[in-house]
């Protein structure tokens, strides 16, 4: 795909799966879906932010992180912040003992804004603190684990506890944070109210695009050296080392990315939902979204947002009729889909599917059409789709 122009890339069978899925999501749900269903969706796409960024760092660079939830919740919690602190002006919390501040300060009997609330008066802060915050998070953490060669199961348990820690820290600062109820009541963005059908459509559509954006900063990263290296990382970690790389940076810079993918889908959560609460941030919601990686398939960024429409959509649908046995049908569904196939819906695709098109597509060529060139002539860019070349380089079982 490096010379490869644009236009000739939106030709080929990768550039088509990504205008499917531009079509699905800016045409056909629009028009199909009505504005209570459609803010759902986008609800749902809020969690593929997510699951791209575990695609990268799980499927590509064998790091399994079980607290994606906390970078989204801090994303979400960022905005969440700018928007309360709209919502608290003195003439809309004329009631309490102390006007100008959120209620829930106020009812915890506080008497002044925390000095670190000062900032997200900020619009222009609030937006890189969604991006920023995550990312210094993730750089301490991973610095901390990475320079110490910690990985594996290890890795993955500690970042379950800091999703518990941080949750309990949330819920426990109540005065500063909203406590077990989050923040709520939020009302409107820059004056917008963000409460209106015709607003949250406009958000469902800025949510696509930011979606866009950052699965082709994904794609960028995947198919440059840097995305070899990432996936060399996974299957001979020590040979990469060997070879000169520092595996570490690597792994932190990668770590960072996915936190910076998750904390913009936390800030597109608050404003689509209305809200931010730690029960977004602990170690059930953080095991919810790699299930949406896993089932979508860890190998593929494309995969991963069709993994978090259908988990999403199944849970909503199966826990509006069944509420107690959904957790049960999660699990049943995590361990099937990782026992049966561990490359999820794009395995299967890529098993099944592409080699009945490619029947499809010799039946419709003409008798005389010239010798295609030999395999080893073609340009990378023509022999598969985004997830191809690495289903086909590693073992699942490596990481």
């Amino acid at each position: 795909m490096k010379s490869s122009s644009p236009l000739k890339w939106f030709g080929s069978r990768e550039g088509l799966y990504y205008l499917a899925l531009a079509f699905l999501l800016v045409i056909i749900l629009p028009l199909a879906l009505d504005p209570f269903r459609l803010n759902m969706v986008g609800k749902y796409l809020t969690y593929a932010f997510v699951a791209i960024g575990l695609v990268m760092c799980w499927g590509k660079a064998g790091i399994l992180s079980l607290g994606q939830g906390v970078f989204f919740g801090l994303g979400g919690y960022c905005m969440a912040m700018f928007l309360k602190l709209e919502a608290s002006t003195p003439e809309a919390t004329a009631i309490q003992s102390t006007p100008g501040i959120p209620d829930f300060m106020d009812w915890n009997q506080l008497t002044e804004l925390p000095w670190f609330w000062e900032p997200f008066h900020s619009f222009s802060f609030t937006l890189i603190a969604v991006i920023g915050v995550p990312m210094l998070l993730a750089f301490v953490i991973g610095f901390a684990m990475f320079t110490r060669r910690v990985g594996g199961v290890y890795f993955a348990i500690i970042t379950q506890a800091i999703a518990a820690i941080l949750t309990i820290l949330i819920i426990g600062q109540q005065g500063y944070t909203g406590g077990v109820n989050g923040i709520t009541d939020l009302k409107t963005l820059m004056g917008w109210d963000i409460r209106t059908d015709e607003a949250r459509t406009t958000l469902y559509f800025i949510c696509v695009g930011m979606l866009f954006l950052c699965l082709f900063v994904a794609r960028l990263v995947q198919n440059r050296k840097l995305g070899r290296i990432l996936v060399a990382m996974n299957a001979q970690e020590m040979r990469v080392r060997f070879s000169g790389y520092d595996v570490a940076a690597f792994k932190i810079f990668v770590f960072c990315l996915a936190a910076a993918f998750a904390g913009i889908g936390g800030a597109m959560f608050t404003l689509i939902v209305g809200f931010m609460s730690p029960s977004f941030i602990g170690i059930v919601a953080s095991i919810e979204m790699v299930i949406f990686c896993a089932l979508g398939g860890r190998l593929s960024i494309l995969g991963a947002v069709y993994g978090a429409l259908l988990v999403n959509a199944a849970k909503s649908g199966f826990s509006e009729s069944f509420p107690e046995l959904w957790p049960f049908a999660m699990g049943a569904l995590f361990i099937g889909v990782v026992l049966a196939f561990p490359n999820g819906l794009a395995g299967l695709y890529q098993s099944y599917v592409i080699p009945l098109e490619d029947r499809l597509l010799k039946r419709k060529k003409p008798e005389a059409e010239p010798a295609a060139k030999p395999a080893a002539a073609q340009p990378d860019a023509e022999k598969a789709d985004d997830y191809d070349p690495m289903i086909n380089s590693y073992s699942p079982e490596k990481s």
